[in-house]
């Protein structure tokens, strides 16, 4: 029997979305990532552990190549992952970045939570970590990313992520230095992050009694400089969760929209009683102000299982697919937005 596609679109600017708990809402058309997380609900597992398994669910998957293993080579050819899980009734936190050679980075995320007092681990000293906890410890390089990573060196190292370099990021190879006289360019380029190469799943689920949780995974940006962290594994700019108010999370451009802190910023607006669109619409457009050409879009819930999605409207995006498992819905459900 096939299951036929579900897709709603919510058009109409702070447009309200009925309300129904429990509530499951996450970043891009990840149907089996949605699916994954309402199952564990409904089987009685908590918000945390959908959240985790949901996005454990697009790191086996390799959602888009930009979830998981053998996605995103950075500019030595390694892929490196990001993560983050949030309580929102502790308010606690955990996450990894930098992650090397584990592939469940939402699960070494919950972990910090679970077996440290600290927030953040980074880099090898993450996988370290993450094997004492019984992690495999494996390579995240694939022949298809290997294939990504030669390509781009063979097209002279293009696109990446320097500036004001010798010799000339734009046109060779590295590696760079700095220039003994510094000349800054303004670069008001359109983002190199696009619908092609987005980069985060991020999920938001509310349980039956309101509380809430998120979490975000990702393999960053395709080539970018080693050591880069973007927004995902960044409490308040990737995710945020607060069982008095809300969550939302955010995809898109990490280095740009992390200066910004959406996704604290869209549940304190939906904290003040503002529509969960409406919270997402007003983060979007501070960010605009900045950089208007910014790639990027935030998902929002509040307490009451309304929800909602906005992002920034630019050549080759001007929609935002997104998933929504509720009681309202026979099964989990892509709807789109338009961008503003």
């Amino acid at each position: 029997m096939v299951v036929p596609l579900l897709l709603v679109v919510l058009q109409l600017a702070g447009a309200t979305s009925a309300a129904a708990l429990p509530v499951v809402i996450n970043t891009w058309a990840f149907r089996k990532a949605a699916e994954t997380a309402w199952r564990v609900l409904q089987l009685g597992g908590s918000e945390l552990d959908a959240v985790e398994r949901g996005c454990g669910q697009c790191e086996i998957d390799q959602c888009d190549g930009s979830v998981g293993y053998g996605g995103s080579p950075d500019e030595s050819g390694e892929t490196t992952l990001d993560a983050m899980i949030m309580d929102g009734n502790t308010m606690e936190v955990g996450a990894v970045a930098d992650l090397r050679h584990v592939k469940n980075a939402i699960g070494v995320a919950r972990k910090v939570i679970e077996y440290t007092k600290h927030t953040l681990l980074v880099g090898e000293s993450a996988s370290l970590f993450a094997v004492r906890m019984g992690f495999p410890y494996e390579d995240l390089i694939t022949q298809k990313s290997l294939l990504v990573y030669s390509k781009w060196l063979n097209q002279s190292c293009q696109p990446n992520y320097w500036k004001n370099v010798v010799p000339d990021s734009s046109k060779s190879c590295g590696p760079y230095k700095r220039p003994e006289k510094v000349i800054c360019k303004e670069e008001q380029t359109i983002s190199q992050r696009n619908v092609q190469n987005h980069d985060t799943i991020g999920m938001v689920v509310i349980g039956g009694s309101g509380t809430v949780a998120s979490g975000t995974s990702t393999n960053g940006a395709v080539h970018k400089i080693p050591g880069r962290v973007g927004d995902s594994p960044i409490a308040g700019a990737g995710s945020y969760a607060d069982s008095t108010a809300g969550g939302a999370a955010a995809t898109g451009d990490g280095d740009i929209m992390m200066r910004f802190l959406p996704s604290y910023q869209a549940v304190e607006y939906m904290r003040m009683g503002t529509d969960p669109t409406v919270a997402c619409q007003k983060v979007i457009s501070r960010i605009q102000k900045y950089a208007p050409n910014f790639f990027g879009a935030v998902i929002c819930a509040n307490t009451t299982g309304s929800y909602g999605a906005a992002c920034n409207k630019i050549p080759g995006f001007t929609q935002f697919h997104f998933m929504v498992s509720s009681p309202l819905l026979s099964q989990p459900t892509e709807q789109v937005v338009d961008c503003i």
